[in-house]
């Protein structure tokens, strides 16, 4: 790996270079492993702590396959999907790597009694495989999530609705929370030049997801003057929302739970914040029985934030906690998308606010290439910007899965692979002075300059689980993916 390091850290070195370079038999990865995957039984989901599933094994390096491409991940991040892998919710993806390695002998590689999770990366390609021309080794990347194997007709006119679509590092194997990744060709993206390795890592999943949930016509079409309900906006997913409807012309009414949050959200040019801890919004009267009360409260406050206006769109991904005040405060015939569940999956509304509205409940999940394409081209344009507010070594992965399971963090939080410290990797430092400020919003804000997370268990197994009261059920918005 050293050689590898000191190839990408060379500031001559050629694509004849790289490719001229010995592959290590064995690379670092975080892992899940298969015979722990009952390890949690019985306890609550807030309870379960990714410290103690997540590991940081060595591992062999995969066989490259046709259109596939290994990449040196200098930088990866924790997404909610890492969270779920590290808690085996709401299934263990070693269900999903079984599926997949019955296709193809190929695909049989990726059923292992181990996951490499992640599904983000930022680095540069080593090999390519046969069939692949657009790469070549060298090049610097980010790669996009989502893995699709195209024989179908399906997917060809969305290749979401690919029937073998899966998301690479958590429906595969090989992710990129390691300092090798096996992804295909077509994941790949060029690596915004004015970004560093970490902070190019972080928009990948959740910059393309709310792109395709709330820009793209696969989701809601948001328009110039649209009000658009943000959950969770100083979240890994909600920073980009709120990014992206102000970039459209929308107005942002961006919900989060505390004044640090509410903060951010105003340094990014919102002007209309709840915060729903503050005000009290408690949309469950008991665990089984929803409160109509509560939702015309909010839909009165959203009002008072747009002079009387309903909300054109509600970016949903809480679920359960959240879904029926969602559905009541939309207007008429407007658009309810979602695209996650992390406070329950089995959401309840009254049919009535839906019906006789005509409104529309729209399902979103990640991007297909040119969208996720499209996402990348904003960041590397600087007209959107990443929301990192932290940045782990790959050793402490569990810990960053732990603060983003238990709602610790703003934006998003980067992980270290091959880099050897933050700030590296970029070459067009007069494009990065011009959105610096920017750039480093998440990182500036009180909740980014915190040291006070606890270490007693990076990346091993500890029996010494935090009872942190902050991310009760009414409490889980504001999760990235």
């Amino acid at each position: 790996m050293k050689e590898i390091l000191d190839a990408i850290l060379a500031t001559d070195s050629t694509a004849a270079d790289f490719a001229a370079l010995k592959l290590p038999a064995s690379y670092r990865a975080v892992t899940v492993h298969k015979d722990e995957a009952e390890m949690f039984a019985g306890l609550a989901t807030r309870d379960k702590d990714p410290r103690s599933s997540l590991h940081l094994d060595e591992v062999p390096v995969p066989e490259i396959g046709p259109g596939e491409a290994l990449v040196a991940v200098m930088a990866s991040s924790v997404n909610y999907n890492s969270v779920w892998t590290s808690i085996f919710e709401p299934v263990s993806t070693f269900a999903f790597l079984e599926r997949y390695g019955r296709m193809s002998p190929l695909a049989s590689r990726h059923d292992l009694p181990y996951h490499v999770i992640g599904s983000d990366l930022s680095g540069v390609v080593l090999r390519t495989g046969p069939g692949v021309n657009k790469w070549q080794p060298g090049d610097r990347v980010v790669a996009h999530c989502l893995s699709v194997e195209l024989e179908s007709a399906d997917g060809h006119n969305d290749t979401m609705l690919d029937p073998e679509q899966r998301i690479w590092g958590f429906e595969t194997n090989f992710g990129g929370l390691a300092e090798i990744a096996l992804v295909k060709s077509n994941q790949l993206m060029p690596k915004p030049e004015h970004l560093s390795w970490e902070e190019a890592a972080a928009p990948g999943l959740v910059n393309s997801t709310a792109y395709r949930q709330l820009v793209s016509r696969n989701g809601a079409g948001m328009k110039q003057g649209d009000n658009v309900l943000i959950w969770g906006a100083s979240g890994g997913l909600g920073s980009y929302a709120t990014q992206f409807a102000l970039a459209g012309g929308a107005n942002p009414i961006c919900v989060v739970s505390s004044p640090e949050k509410a903060e951010i959200c105003h340094r990014m040019g919102a002007q209309a914040v709840i915060d729903r801890s503050a005000e009290g919004y408690r949309f469950w009267s008991d665990e089984h029985t929803q409160d109509p009360r509560e939702w015309k409260r909010f839909g009165g406050r959203i009002r008072e934030l747009t002079d009387g206006e309903d909300v054109d769109i509600v970016f949903e991904h809480p679920g359960r906690e959240t879904f029926g005040a969602s559905v009541y405060v939309t207007r008429k015939g407007g658009t309810i998308v979602t695209c996650a569940s992390t406070s329950g999956y089995t959401h309840e509304y009254d049919n009535r606010y839906l019906w006789m509205s005509l409104k529309k409940i729209v399902g979103s999940h990640f991007a297909n290439y040119r969208e996720a394409w499209e996402a990348n081209r904003l960041i590397a344009k600087g007209k959107i910007h990443p929301t990192l507010s932290r940045t782990y070594s790959l050793a402490d992965t569990g810990q960053a899965a732990y603060d983003v399971h238990r709602n610790l963090h703003q934006g998003k939080v980067g992980v270290l692979a091959l880099a050897p410290e933050e700030g590296m990797g970029v070459t067009n430092p007069a494009l990065r002075e011009q959105h610096l400020s920017a750039i480093n919003l998440f990182r500036d804000a009180p909740a980014g300059r915190t040291d006070q997370h606890s270490r007693d268990a990076p990346a091993g197994r500890t029996d010494q689980h935090s009872r942190d009261a902050s991310a009760g059920p009414s409490d889980q918005q504001g999760r990235g993916v």
